[in-house]
């Protein structure tokens, strides 16, 4: 895998700050149909930006809707009152649920001939339920695939009846799309469910989007719903899309879990969206939250702990993905059930959910509509895998709270509904810090680096040492300097250990022999091979924990933590320098000659500015310490300034 199909989070300490959210996908493609649909110009404004709603607005532009851009997250639709003018046409919808299961039920109630198709994955999700709906009242529809999914073929029929009956327990986009296209037909019709209506909050909102366009539904309960004869959608001149509910989940968890506070924008007590409700679930988790017309803020349990919960999640279907992440940080176990519907999403969320979370070390338990999670003690770094699954991937970004971080693979799936997600996740939450620190050999930045995390009181990495320790594990195995390939695999298992001022090699405490110059030339060497500093990588990513981290080495700048808060390149003339390790090495009883090290360090110096990998060189970023006229304690105390300015 590329670099650029994941990507690396850091442990983070804590959350804090302010996110306005995006428009909501599940308003905002409902509301682009419905202006479709209706006869006359409708301006949509913030409207969401993402992969589900250019499928919409490509397909109504197809359709021969006029479809008017009037800024970023603005539009003008031009409806046709559901007479699309183009009556042949061939709709690609990606993996976007809510443009295909409603545009379906339009299409089929319009009098064209249209084929519908999507990604492999949208011809798994299930659509018989709708299609078998549909043909009750005259519909023609044929399966181009396999009975029951798409891609869809639709064909002008002669439309007839007055009672339809569809199921409820699959998906809620199904009554969704019957609903919103049964005013096409101009008489009463009477929508009757079957089985328990999962999701019950999606079909509020798709009443209440309805209802801005002045058709009124009538239910009885959730059981049955009737659309009058002479219902006709009106354009409302200008409507507002709301910030997405499901998209707050993450941030508010985030508050929830990194002690907060974080404040969302775009949602409140006076939103249309079931998800809103996630807010009081986590509050029962321990979370405080406060409640504003168009904002919620979230932040930690007073008692520092989240609560395990066992929840009926049917009312917040997408947003119960993101507790399944933050049950990680509760005191127990959580189970959330009535989540059938995760079946049938994008992925089956419930089988995706229980595998990642074993990955990171969770115990799950899944049943056909439940997940159980017992969160381990100590949540470990993994690359989650997120299935071309926007919400996977903005689920898992919490799991970088557990002390390890985490890799998300293939995070530009998020385009699906949010693809900043990222980028507004990074501006509200706090990293472990790493000052890194480098120079050429002999320029005191381990001693410098060592005596910073002390005055820090963080942890210390020197990545040289790592290289020593491997060039000493390969002599103690035989393996040879230049197999690269052996080397390699010997990194990625030999155990190397820091504590405080000592060193373990596989369980063995490593004294002076790091320090001799055999040890610093084969150290240079190996640290030259590609396949040994890969295996290296997340070993030394692994030091990066709570409350800080100060690594010294060639590249800590600019691969290995290039979002260091501080970056220090910090060096000495070369007599200075071999003028140093001639009274260390004195002090040590080891003999030494002072015109042989400036020599030997000279040639190091050119040696590691030539080569290809890591070469010496001040990092972007990096801001230069010469430490030729100071002493250490003068040096520390310029890093320990430096960091005060920037932290």
């Amino acid at each position: 895998m590329s670099q650029q199909e994941f990507l690396e989070l850091p442990p983070l300490m804590s959350a804090r700050g302010t996110v306005r959210l995006p428009g909501s996908k599940s308003i905002s493609n409902r509301v682009l149909l419905l202006a479709a649909l209706a006869q006359g110009a409708t301006t949509v404004r913030d409207l969401l930006h993402s992969d589900d709603t250019e499928r919409m607005l490509d397909a109504l532009r197809t359709l021969g809707v006029e479809v008017e851009q009037l800024g970023d997250n603005a539009y003008r639709i031009t409806g046709c009152g559901g007479n699309f003018p183009n009556k042949n046409a061939k709709l690609f919808l990606g993996n976007a649920g809510t443009a295909f299961r409603p545009l379906t039920a339009a299409l089929a109630l319009s009098g064209g001939s249209y084929e519908l198709s999507g990604v492999p994955r949208m011809h798994e999700r299930p659509i018989g339920d709708l299609v078998d709906a549909l043909r009750q009242l005259g519909a023609d529809i044929r399966y181009l695939g396999n009975e029951g999914f798409p891609p869809l073929q639709i064909s002008p029929a002669k439309l007839a009846g007055d009672t339809v009956q569809v199921r409820g327990d699959v998906s809620s986009q199904f009554l969704t799309g019957l609903l919103m296209a049964l005013p096409l037909l101009n008489r009463t019709v009477k929508v009757e469910v079957l089985g328990e209506l999962i999701s019950q909050p999606y079909i509020a909102i798709t009443l209440t989007m309805m209802a801005r366009f002045l058709v009124v539904v009538e239910r009885e309960d959730w059981h049955s719903f009737t659309v009058r004869a002479g219902s006709c959608y009106v354009p409302p001149n200008e409507i507002y899309v709301e910030g997405d509910a499901s998209s707050a989940s993450y941030f508010l968890a985030a508050g929830a879990i990194g002690k907060g506070p974080v404040r969302v924008e775009g949602v409140g007590s006076n939103s249309v969206q079931g998800d809103v409700h996630f807010a009081h679930e986590l509050k029962k988790m321990g979370a405080e939250v406060e409640w504003g017309d168009n904002s919620l803020v979230a932040k930690g349990p007073a008692s520092g702990k989240l609560k395990a919960v066992d929840l009926d999640c049917n009312h917040i279907p997408d947003a119960a993905m993101t507790l399944a992440v933050a049950a990680l940080f509760a005191d127990g176990t959580t189970t959330l059930r009535n989540i059938a519907s995760w079946r049938v999403k994008e992925t089956d969320r419930i089988a995706a959910m229980a595998t990642e979370l074993r990955k990171v070390g969770a115990t799950v338990e899944e049943g056909a509509d439940f997940i159980r999670i017992t969160p381990p003690a100590q949540i470990k770094h993994a690359a989650i895998d997120t299935y071309d699954d926007h919400r996977m991937a903005m689920c898992f970004s919490l799991a970088a709270f557990g002390g390890a971080g985490v890799r998300i693979n293939d995070p530009k799936c998020v385009a699906k509904t949010f693809p900043e997600y990222f980028i507004e996740f990074a501006k509200v939450t706090q990293a472990v810090p790493v000052i890194a620190i480098d120079g050429p050999s002999a320029s005191g930045k381990g001693t410098v680096a060592q005596r910073v995390a002390t005055a820090l009181g963080m942890h210390y990495l020197d990545s040289g040492a790592l290289y020593r320790l491997l060039g000493l594990a390969a002599q103690k195995r035989g393996i040879a300097l230049e197999a690269e390939d052996k080397l390699a695999e010997l990194a990625g298992r030999v155990d190397i250990r820091f504590k405080g001022e000592d060193i373990w090699l596989d369980g063995v405490k490593v004294g002076d022999e790091l320090r001799t110059e055999e040890a610093g030339s084969a150290a240079s060497k190996i640290a030259a091979l590609p396949k040994v500093r890969a295996a290296l990588l997340d070993k030394q990513r692994a030091f990066r924990q709570a409350p800080g981290l100060v690594a010294d080495g060639r590249d800590m700048a600019s691969v290995v933590f290039p979002d260091s808060v501080l970056k220090i390149f910090l060096t000495a003339s070369a007599e200075a320098r071999a003028e140093r390790r001639y009274k260390q090495l004195k002090e040590k009883g080891m003999s030494a000659n002072i015109a042989a090290l400036l020599q030997d360090i000279r040639a190091r110096d050119e040696r590691d500015t030539q080569r290809s990998v890591a070469p010496l060189q001040q990092a972007q970023g990096a801001s230069l310490l010469d430490t030729t006229f100071l002493n250490i304690e003068q040096a520390v105390q310029e890093v320990l300034s430096r960091y005060q300015a920037v932290k």
